[in-house]
């Protein structure tokens, strides 16, 4: 029987101390911050990283592993394993899953496998969780890959933004529109539905998109995920961008009092989404299980 090893990207928001816990292989993904490039967990930590966006002087951007990155990466595990089940950020918020399949196709074609099933930070680390346990039972890598992607979009995350000051640097917003929306202390609710984001709610002051958010869920619930919530295949979370603990507390517990019959795991946001939104956001997601 093959062994199969499951390797994802940091854009799954596990940490290195999780991977290794967890028996997965993270690589962690790069930040240029005023033409100088940093790597997650390595050189740049999570507070680090928002003292850097939190100045309007400084450039920061996301930047995708290379060929020669994942090379270097995929011949690592591959001296100990035959073959990878790799699951990166989704195609539709960045290139590097299509650029990471063509290099699979043409250099590892039967050794690694790319999975693209649309998710990203919270949402991945769950097919990620998934992939080993499917690996563990002894499934193959094509057949992880496959049931990974059978099940693509099978997920949905709604994220509250604090400020659209974040949002305007990236182009996503007018200024006129940040400063009218912060004066106005307007909290945009987003979704995450598969391959991108998108507006889901203009919501007036914190508490208002909270419960937005969990109205949404529980909609998801009650119509997109009813069967799957019902056979117990749905999983849920809570998320965040560098909060005081206070407030990452009662969004939990708020969630928990929505959704008394589910464990909710719960997890910063990944760097990659906190980079376009900025610190104190919140966010709740779901996910099918995939077996």
């Amino acid at each position: 029987m093959k062994r199969t090893a499951i390797a994802t990207d940091s854009n799954s928001g596990i940490v290195p101390e999780e991977a290794k816990e967890l028996g997965i292989f993270m690589i962690p993904m790069s930040f240029n911050v005023n033409g100088k490039d940093y790597t997650e967990n390595e050189d740049i930590t999570y507070k680090e990283f928002y003292r850097y966006i939190a100045d309007s002087k400084t450039q920061v951007s996301t930047t995708q592993p290379s060929p020669g990155q994942l090379t270097e990466f995929w011949d690592s595990i591959l001296k100990d394993y035959d073959e990878i089940v790799y699951i990166p950020m989704s195609s539709g918020l960045s290139s590097s899953c299509q650029s990471a399949k063509m290099l699979a196709l043409s250099d590892y074609e039967g050794k690694v496998f790319v999975v693209d099933n649309r998710r990203i930070s919270v949402t991945q680390y769950q097919s990620v969780i998934d992939a080993k346990a499917m690996a563990d039972e002894g499934q193959q890598g094509g057949v992880i890959a496959e049931k990974l992607e059978k099940d693509a979009g099978e997920s949905s995350i709604y994220i509250m933004v604090n400020k659209l000051t974040y949002l305007k640097r990236g182009g996503r917003v007018t200024a006129a529109g940040a400063l009218i929306a912060n004066v106005m202390n307007l909290k945009p609710v987003l979704q995450i539905q598969g391959a991108k984001l998108d507006a889901y709610a203009k919501t007036r002051g914190t508490k208002t998109a909270r419960k937005t958010m969990i109205d949404a869920m529980k909609k998801d619930f009650a119509t997109r995920f009813k069967d799957e919530a019902a056979a117990g295949n749905m999983t849920l979370h809570a998320s965040f961008s560098d909060m005081k603990l206070f407030e990452i507390e009662t969004w939990i517990n708020e969630i928990k009092e929505a959704f008394p019959d589910y464990d909710i795991h719960y997890s910063p946001l990944s760097l990659s989404i906190g980079c376009h939104i900025g610190p104190g956001s919140l966010a709740i997601a779901c996910a099918k299980i995939t077996r």
